[in-house]
Protein backbone atom coordinates (compact mmCIF):
# COMPACT_ATOMS: atom_id res chain seq x y z
CA UNK A 1 0.00 0.00 0.00
CA UNK A 2 1.56 3.44 -0.97
CA UNK A 3 2.12 5.56 2.21
CA UNK A 4 -0.35 8.44 3.48
CA UNK A 5 1.59 11.03 1.53
CA UNK A 6 1.38 9.50 -1.46
CA UNK A 7 -1.47 11.06 -3.83
CA UNK A 8 -1.08 8.30 -6.53
CA UNK A 9 1.43 5.18 -7.59
CA UNK A 10 5.02 6.34 -8.37
CA UNK A 11 4.99 4.49 -11.49
CA UNK A 12 2.74 4.65 -14.52
CA UNK A 13 1.50 1.09 -15.31
CA UNK A 14 1.81 0.72 -19.48
CA UNK A 15 -0.88 2.33 -21.41
CA UNK A 16 -3.16 0.07 -23.39
CA UNK A 17 -4.20 0.39 -26.64
CA UNK A 18 -3.23 -0.06 -30.14
CA UNK A 19 0.46 0.50 -31.30
CA UNK A 20 0.29 3.53 -34.20
CA UNK A 21 3.07 3.29 -36.09
CA UNK A 22 4.87 6.67 -34.86
CA UNK A 23 5.48 4.75 -32.05
CA UNK A 24 8.01 3.12 -33.17
CA UNK A 25 10.18 5.97 -33.66
CA UNK A 26 9.42 7.41 -29.86
CA UNK A 27 12.43 7.44 -27.37
CA UNK A 28 11.34 7.15 -24.15
CA UNK A 29 11.12 10.44 -22.09
CA UNK A 30 13.45 11.28 -19.18
CA UNK A 31 11.71 10.90 -15.81
CA UNK A 32 12.27 14.27 -13.72
CA UNK A 33 11.12 14.75 -9.77
CA UNK A 34 10.84 18.36 -9.26
CA UNK A 35 11.16 19.29 -5.49
CA UNK A 36 9.69 22.41 -3.96
CA UNK A 37 7.42 24.14 -1.80
CA UNK A 38 3.99 22.07 -0.93
CA UNK A 39 0.33 23.88 -0.26
CA UNK A 40 0.85 24.07 3.36
CA UNK A 41 2.85 26.78 3.95
CA UNK A 42 1.72 28.60 0.96
CA UNK A 43 3.64 31.20 -0.86
CA UNK A 44 4.19 31.79 -4.74
CA UNK A 45 7.54 29.02 -4.97
CA UNK A 46 4.06 26.64 -3.69
CA UNK A 47 2.61 28.00 -6.91
CA UNK A 48 5.73 28.18 -9.30
CA UNK A 49 6.49 24.08 -8.13
CA UNK A 50 2.96 23.06 -9.32
CA UNK A 51 3.27 25.55 -12.62
CA UNK A 52 6.91 24.08 -13.75
CA UNK A 53 5.88 20.46 -12.81
CA UNK A 54 2.55 20.68 -15.10
CA UNK A 55 4.48 22.02 -18.00
CA UNK A 56 7.31 19.90 -17.53
CA UNK A 57 4.94 16.95 -17.96
CA UNK A 58 4.24 18.44 -21.58
CA UNK A 59 7.68 16.77 -22.47
CA UNK A 60 8.91 14.39 -19.64
CA UNK A 61 7.68 11.90 -17.21
CA UNK A 62 7.00 14.14 -13.96
CA UNK A 63 6.74 13.47 -9.90
CA UNK A 64 7.02 15.93 -7.78
CA UNK A 65 8.10 15.90 -3.88
CA UNK A 66 6.74 18.60 -1.83
CA UNK A 67 8.17 20.30 1.33
CA UNK A 68 5.07 20.38 3.74
CA UNK A 69 6.70 21.58 7.10
CA UNK A 70 9.25 23.78 6.43
CA UNK A 71 9.86 24.87 10.02
CA UNK A 72 7.85 25.11 13.14
CA UNK A 73 4.95 26.66 12.82
CA UNK A 74 5.21 29.68 14.91
CA UNK A 75 8.49 30.73 13.62
CA UNK A 76 6.55 31.23 9.97
CA UNK A 77 5.54 34.83 9.23
CA UNK A 78 2.32 33.59 8.08
CA UNK A 79 2.05 31.38 10.63
CA UNK A 80 -1.81 32.08 11.29
CA UNK A 81 -2.59 30.42 7.91
CA UNK A 82 -0.46 27.67 7.62
CA UNK A 83 -2.55 24.69 6.42
CA UNK A 84 -5.44 26.56 5.69
CA UNK A 85 -6.96 26.07 1.89
CA UNK A 86 -6.39 29.07 0.12
CA UNK A 87 -5.28 28.30 -3.59
CA UNK A 88 -7.04 26.23 -6.13
CA UNK A 89 -4.18 25.43 -8.46
CA UNK A 90 -3.73 21.21 -8.29
CA UNK A 91 -1.49 18.92 -10.18
CA UNK A 92 -1.88 17.38 -12.83
CA UNK A 93 -3.33 13.96 -12.46
CA UNK A 94 -0.99 11.39 -14.43
CA UNK A 95 1.84 13.66 -11.77
CA UNK A 96 2.54 11.25 -8.91
CA UNK A 97 3.17 13.05 -6.02
CA UNK A 98 4.48 12.79 -2.62
CA UNK A 99 3.52 15.46 0.26
CA UNK A 100 5.85 15.71 1.83
CA UNK A 101 9.02 16.20 4.22
CA UNK A 102 8.86 17.81 7.61
CA UNK A 103 11.65 19.68 8.71
CA UNK A 104 12.60 17.47 11.34
CA UNK A 105 13.17 14.32 8.79
CA UNK A 106 11.70 11.24 10.26
CA UNK A 107 9.87 9.70 9.30
CA UNK A 108 8.64 11.93 6.00
CA UNK A 109 12.50 12.26 4.63
CA UNK A 110 13.27 8.64 5.12
CA UNK A 111 9.78 7.70 3.18
CA UNK A 112 10.78 10.57 0.29
CA UNK A 113 13.71 8.48 -0.34
CA UNK A 114 12.07 5.50 -0.64
CA UNK A 115 9.54 7.57 -3.16
CA UNK A 116 11.68 8.92 -4.98
CA UNK A 117 13.37 5.04 -5.68
CA UNK A 118 10.11 3.78 -6.31
CA UNK A 119 9.81 6.48 -9.39
CA UNK A 120 13.31 6.02 -10.29
CA UNK A 121 14.19 9.57 -12.21
CA UNK A 122 17.09 10.59 -14.22
CA UNK A 123 16.84 14.04 -12.96
CA UNK A 124 15.99 15.73 -9.12
CA UNK A 125 14.89 19.28 -9.71
CA UNK A 126 15.64 21.00 -6.57
CA UNK A 127 13.35 24.73 -6.30
CA UNK A 128 15.85 26.56 -4.19
CA UNK A 129 14.47 29.88 -1.99
CA UNK A 130 15.27 29.38 1.66
CA UNK A 131 18.19 27.72 3.98
CA UNK A 132 15.69 26.03 6.15
CA UNK A 133 14.99 23.35 3.18
CA UNK A 134 18.77 22.48 3.29
CA UNK A 135 19.75 19.79 5.29
CA UNK A 136 16.77 17.79 3.48
CA UNK A 137 17.48 18.76 0.03
CA UNK A 138 21.60 17.33 0.87
CA UNK A 139 19.88 13.63 2.05
CA UNK A 140 17.95 13.56 -1.15
CA UNK A 141 21.02 14.82 -3.33
CA UNK A 142 23.01 11.91 -1.70
CA UNK A 143 20.32 9.53 -2.57
CA UNK A 144 20.18 10.34 -5.69
CA UNK A 145 23.61 10.55 -6.28
CA UNK A 146 24.10 6.86 -4.90
CA UNK A 147 22.06 5.85 -7.78
CA UNK A 148 23.03 8.01 -10.76
CA UNK A 149 20.51 10.78 -10.51
CA UNK A 150 21.41 14.04 -11.96
CA UNK A 151 20.89 17.41 -9.81
CA UNK A 152 19.78 20.69 -11.52
CA UNK A 153 19.00 23.12 -8.83
CA UNK A 154 16.35 26.11 -9.89
CA UNK A 155 17.19 29.54 -7.61
CA UNK A 156 14.70 31.76 -7.23
CA UNK A 157 16.67 33.99 -4.27
CA UNK A 158 20.48 32.97 -3.52
CA UNK A 159 18.94 33.07 -0.33
CA UNK A 160 16.05 34.21 1.38
CA UNK A 161 16.48 38.61 2.28
CA UNK A 162 14.66 37.43 5.64
CA UNK A 163 17.10 35.24 6.46
CA UNK A 164 20.10 36.36 5.10
CA UNK A 165 19.25 39.31 8.06
CA UNK A 166 20.36 36.52 10.80
CA UNK A 167 23.89 36.04 11.08
CA UNK A 168 24.06 32.25 12.03
CA UNK A 169 20.94 31.75 9.71
CA UNK A 170 23.72 33.72 6.59
CA UNK A 171 26.85 31.48 7.68
CA UNK A 172 24.74 27.84 7.73
CA UNK A 173 23.59 28.29 3.96
CA UNK A 174 27.08 29.51 3.31
CA UNK A 175 28.73 26.75 4.89
CA UNK A 176 26.22 23.64 4.22
CA UNK A 177 25.44 25.22 0.92
CA UNK A 178 28.95 23.89 -0.60
CA UNK A 179 28.10 20.21 -0.32
CA UNK A 180 24.78 20.56 -2.51
CA UNK A 181 26.67 22.52 -5.16
CA UNK A 182 29.57 20.27 -5.40
CA UNK A 183 26.88 17.36 -6.03
CA UNK A 184 24.89 19.95 -8.74
CA UNK A 185 25.52 18.86 -12.79
CA UNK A 186 22.94 21.92 -14.02
CA UNK A 187 21.66 25.27 -12.86
CA UNK A 188 18.41 27.02 -13.56
CA UNK A 189 17.64 30.89 -13.08
CA UNK A 190 15.38 33.36 -14.40
CA UNK A 191 17.75 36.13 -15.46
CA UNK A 192 20.95 36.92 -16.14
CA UNK A 193 21.31 39.31 -13.37
CA UNK A 194 20.53 36.24 -11.15
CA UNK A 195 23.29 34.66 -13.00
CA UNK A 196 26.12 36.42 -12.54
CA UNK A 197 24.82 36.82 -8.45
CA UNK A 198 25.17 33.20 -8.06
CA UNK A 199 28.82 32.97 -9.99
CA UNK A 200 29.92 35.86 -7.72
CA UNK A 201 28.59 34.05 -4.28
CA UNK A 202 28.82 31.11 -4.58
CA UNK A 203 31.92 30.71 -7.70
CA UNK A 204 29.58 28.69 -10.03
CA UNK A 205 31.51 29.12 -13.41
CA UNK A 206 31.91 25.70 -14.24
CA UNK A 207 28.27 24.54 -13.31
CA UNK A 208 26.26 24.24 -16.60
CA UNK A 209 23.21 26.56 -16.30
CA UNK A 210 21.06 28.20 -18.26
CA UNK A 211 18.16 30.92 -18.47
CA UNK A 212 14.41 30.06 -18.14
CA UNK A 213 12.50 33.21 -17.22
CA UNK A 214 9.71 32.99 -15.35
CA UNK A 215 6.30 31.26 -16.74
CA UNK A 216 3.43 33.12 -16.67
CA UNK A 217 0.97 32.49 -13.66
CA UNK A 218 -1.99 32.31 -15.91
CA UNK A 219 -4.09 30.15 -13.35
CA UNK A 220 -6.17 33.21 -12.34
CA UNK A 221 -8.58 34.43 -14.45
CA UNK A 222 -7.70 36.72 -16.88
CA UNK A 223 -10.35 39.35 -16.90
CA UNK A 224 -10.05 41.84 -19.77
CA UNK A 225 -9.67 45.04 -18.82
CA UNK A 226 -12.56 47.72 -20.19
CA UNK A 227 -12.59 51.55 -20.58
CA UNK A 228 -12.23 53.60 -17.96
CA UNK A 229 -15.80 55.17 -17.22
CA UNK A 230 -15.21 58.91 -17.90
CA UNK A 231 -14.52 61.25 -14.32
CA UNK A 232 -13.97 57.65 -12.79
CA UNK A 233 -11.54 56.86 -10.30
CA UNK A 234 -8.11 55.74 -11.30
CA UNK A 235 -7.39 52.41 -9.06
CA UNK A 236 -3.50 51.52 -8.36
CA UNK A 237 -3.21 47.98 -7.18
CA UNK A 238 -0.37 46.92 -4.73
CA UNK A 239 0.08 43.25 -3.93
CA UNK A 240 2.43 40.80 -2.28
CA UNK A 241 3.95 39.91 1.13
CA UNK A 242 4.70 43.38 3.00
CA UNK A 243 8.45 42.97 3.47
CA UNK A 244 11.14 45.72 3.47
CA UNK A 245 12.58 45.06 0.14
CA UNK A 246 9.00 45.41 -1.01
CA UNK A 247 9.35 49.77 -1.00
CA UNK A 248 5.55 50.12 -0.26
CA UNK A 249 6.34 53.12 1.85
CA UNK A 250 7.74 54.52 -1.23
CA UNK A 251 4.81 53.85 -3.15
CA UNK A 252 2.18 55.43 0.12
CA UNK A 253 4.51 58.25 -0.27
CA UNK A 254 4.40 58.90 -4.14
CA UNK A 255 0.51 58.31 -3.60
CA UNK A 256 0.07 61.56 -1.48
CA UNK A 257 1.10 63.24 -4.38
CA UNK A 258 -1.48 62.03 -6.81
CA UNK A 259 -4.63 63.60 -8.05
CA UNK A 260 -7.76 63.19 -5.70
CA UNK A 261 -9.21 60.79 -8.62
CA UNK A 262 -6.94 58.26 -7.54
CA UNK A 263 -7.37 55.20 -5.17
CA UNK A 264 -5.26 52.49 -4.33
CA UNK A 265 -5.37 49.13 -2.67
CA UNK A 266 -2.83 47.13 -0.83
CA UNK A 267 -3.93 43.81 -0.88
CA UNK A 268 -0.82 41.93 1.52
CA UNK A 269 0.39 39.64 4.60
CA UNK A 270 2.81 41.46 6.68
CA UNK A 271 6.32 39.81 7.00
CA UNK A 272 9.46 40.17 9.42
CA UNK A 273 7.45 42.99 11.70
CA UNK A 274 7.75 45.54 8.68
CA UNK A 275 4.69 47.93 9.88
CA UNK A 276 6.16 50.64 8.82
CA UNK A 277 4.02 50.97 5.21
CA UNK A 278 0.51 50.25 7.46
CA UNK A 279 1.86 53.42 9.94
CA UNK A 280 2.42 55.43 7.04
CA UNK A 281 -1.07 54.45 5.58
CA UNK A 282 -2.73 55.08 8.72
CA UNK A 283 -1.11 58.85 8.82
CA UNK A 284 -1.19 59.58 5.01
CA UNK A 285 -3.00 62.85 3.94
CA UNK A 286 -4.40 60.29 0.95
CA UNK A 287 -5.83 57.84 3.70
CA UNK A 288 -9.19 57.87 2.61
CA UNK A 289 -8.29 56.95 -0.38
CA UNK A 290 -6.24 53.95 0.39
CA UNK A 291 -7.75 50.69 1.09
CA UNK A 292 -5.72 48.13 3.22
CA UNK A 293 -6.18 44.59 3.06
CA UNK A 294 -3.58 43.14 5.45
CA UNK A 295 -3.47 39.53 5.13
CA UNK A 296 -2.80 36.46 2.41
CA UNK A 297 -6.00 36.09 0.57
CA UNK A 298 -7.43 33.16 -1.48
CA UNK A 299 -7.12 32.55 -5.10
CA UNK A 300 -10.47 33.60 -5.48
CA UNK A 301 -10.02 37.36 -4.16
CA UNK A 302 -7.11 37.30 -5.96
CA UNK A 303 -8.95 37.40 -9.26
CA UNK A 304 -11.20 40.04 -8.19
CA UNK A 305 -8.39 42.46 -7.27
CA UNK A 306 -6.78 42.40 -10.39
CA UNK A 307 -10.03 42.43 -12.05
CA UNK A 308 -10.94 46.10 -10.23
CA UNK A 309 -7.76 47.40 -11.12
CA UNK A 310 -6.58 50.11 -13.78
CA UNK A 311 -2.90 49.94 -13.03
CA UNK A 312 0.00 47.41 -10.85
CA UNK A 313 2.59 49.14 -9.33
CA UNK A 314 5.66 47.02 -7.95
CA UNK A 315 8.32 49.77 -5.96
CA UNK A 316 10.67 46.81 -4.94
CA UNK A 317 13.82 48.23 -3.84
CA UNK A 318 15.51 44.67 -4.77
CA UNK A 319 14.30 41.35 -6.29
CA UNK A 320 15.16 38.31 -8.59
CA UNK A 321 11.75 38.05 -9.75
CA UNK A 322 7.85 38.77 -8.92
CA UNK A 323 4.84 36.18 -8.98
CA UNK A 324 2.57 39.65 -8.65
CA UNK A 325 4.40 40.80 -11.32
CA UNK A 326 3.91 37.93 -13.72
CA UNK A 327 0.34 37.81 -12.46
CA UNK A 328 -0.25 41.27 -13.62
CA UNK A 329 0.79 40.18 -16.97
CA UNK A 330 -1.01 37.30 -17.26
CA UNK A 331 -4.05 40.04 -16.50
CA UNK A 332 -2.32 42.10 -19.57
CA UNK A 333 -2.79 45.14 -16.99
CA UNK A 334 -0.25 47.74 -17.05
CA UNK A 335 2.50 47.75 -14.62
CA UNK A 336 5.02 50.45 -13.03
CA UNK A 337 7.85 47.97 -11.55
CA UNK A 338 11.54 49.45 -10.22
CA UNK A 339 14.22 48.38 -12.18
CA UNK A 340 16.38 46.28 -9.95
CA UNK A 341 17.37 42.63 -10.08
CA UNK A 342 15.67 40.05 -12.59
CA UNK A 343 12.09 42.22 -12.65
CA UNK A 344 13.76 44.36 -16.36
CA UNK A 345 14.59 41.04 -17.77
CA UNK A 346 11.17 39.94 -16.82
CA UNK A 347 9.43 42.12 -18.54
CA UNK A 348 11.50 44.08 -21.12
CA UNK A 349 9.23 42.67 -23.45
CA UNK A 350 6.12 43.84 -22.59
CA UNK A 351 3.98 46.30 -23.77
CA UNK A 352 2.17 47.65 -20.62
CA UNK A 353 5.73 47.76 -18.29
CA UNK A 354 6.96 51.41 -17.30
CA UNK A 355 10.50 51.23 -15.52
CA UNK A 356 11.49 53.63 -12.87
CA UNK A 357 14.09 54.20 -10.63
CA UNK A 358 13.78 51.98 -6.61
CA UNK A 359 13.86 54.24 -3.75
CA UNK A 360 12.74 57.62 -5.72
CA UNK A 361 8.96 58.57 -4.17
CA UNK A 362 8.79 61.56 -6.80
CA UNK A 363 9.77 59.36 -9.73
CA UNK A 364 6.99 56.76 -9.00
CA UNK A 365 4.49 59.42 -8.90
CA UNK A 366 6.01 60.49 -12.75
CA UNK A 367 5.41 57.34 -13.66
CA UNK A 368 2.49 56.67 -12.51
CA UNK A 369 1.31 59.03 -14.34
CA UNK A 370 2.81 58.17 -17.60
CA UNK A 371 1.30 55.07 -17.22
CA UNK A 372 -2.24 56.60 -17.29
CA UNK A 373 -1.47 56.04 -21.25
CA UNK A 374 -1.79 52.21 -21.13
CA UNK A 375 -4.68 51.76 -19.03
CA UNK A 376 -7.89 50.19 -20.72
CA UNK A 377 -6.34 47.81 -23.12
CA UNK A 378 -5.13 44.60 -21.99
CA UNK A 379 -1.26 44.22 -23.03
CA UNK A 380 0.07 40.32 -24.35
CA UNK A 381 2.26 38.62 -21.66
CA UNK A 382 5.41 37.67 -23.68
CA UNK A 383 6.28 34.78 -21.04
CA UNK A 384 5.70 31.26 -22.06
CA UNK A 385 6.12 28.02 -20.34
CA UNK A 386 6.84 26.63 -23.40
CA UNK A 387 10.16 28.29 -23.64
CA UNK A 388 11.05 26.88 -19.99
CA UNK A 389 10.64 23.66 -21.01
CA UNK A 390 12.90 24.28 -23.91
CA UNK A 391 15.38 26.41 -21.34
CA UNK A 392 15.24 22.87 -19.64
CA UNK A 393 15.38 20.27 -22.41
CA UNK A 394 18.48 22.39 -23.35
CA UNK A 395 19.87 21.94 -19.93
CA UNK A 396 19.51 17.99 -19.24
CA UNK A 397 20.75 17.41 -23.34
CA UNK A 398 24.08 19.49 -21.92
CA UNK A 399 24.28 17.30 -18.66
CA UNK A 400 23.78 14.52 -20.74
CA UNK A 401 20.55 13.55 -20.76
CA UNK A 402 18.60 13.59 -23.90
CA UNK A 403 14.64 14.60 -24.16
CA UNK A 404 12.46 13.17 -27.47
CA UNK A 405 12.04 15.89 -29.51
CA UNK A 406 8.58 17.68 -29.29
CA UNK A 407 7.23 16.05 -32.42
CA UNK A 408 7.89 13.37 -35.21
CA UNK A 409 6.71 13.34 -38.67
CA UNK A 410 4.68 10.38 -39.92
CA UNK A 411 6.65 8.17 -42.67
CA UNK A 412 3.39 8.13 -44.32
CA UNK A 413 2.51 11.86 -44.75
CA UNK A 414 4.38 15.07 -43.57
CA UNK A 415 1.65 15.43 -40.84
CA UNK A 416 3.66 16.55 -37.40
CA UNK A 417 1.98 14.30 -34.50
CA UNK A 418 3.26 14.50 -31.15
CA UNK A 419 5.19 12.58 -29.03
CA UNK A 420 3.48 10.60 -26.36
CA UNK A 421 0.71 12.89 -26.78
CA UNK A 422 -1.49 13.16 -23.62
CA UNK A 423 -4.72 11.75 -25.44
CA UNK A 424 -2.73 8.53 -25.68
CA UNK A 425 -1.47 8.35 -22.23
Amino acid sequence: MPSPETRVPAVRPPVPGPIHPESLFEVPRPRVLVVGSGWRFLSGISYYTCRLANALDSRFDVGALLMRQLLPSRLYPGRERVGKQLCDLRYADRIPVFDGIDWWGLPSLARAVQFMRKFRPEVLVLQWWTGTVLHSYLTLVLAARLTGVKVIVEFHEVQDTGEAQHRLAAAYVRKFIQPLLRRTDGVVVHSRFDQESLRQTYGLRDVPSVVAKHGPFDHHEATVPGPRAPGGPRRILFFGTIRPYKGLEDLIEAFATLPGDYRLTVVGETWEGWTLPADLIATSPAAARIEFVNRYVADAEVDAYFADADLVVLPYRRSSASGPLHIAMSHGLPVVVTAVGGLVEAAEDYSGAVFVPAGDPAALATAIHDADRLVGRRHPDPSSWEKTVAAYAELLSRIGVTPPQPAVTSMSSNQTVPLFSPDLR
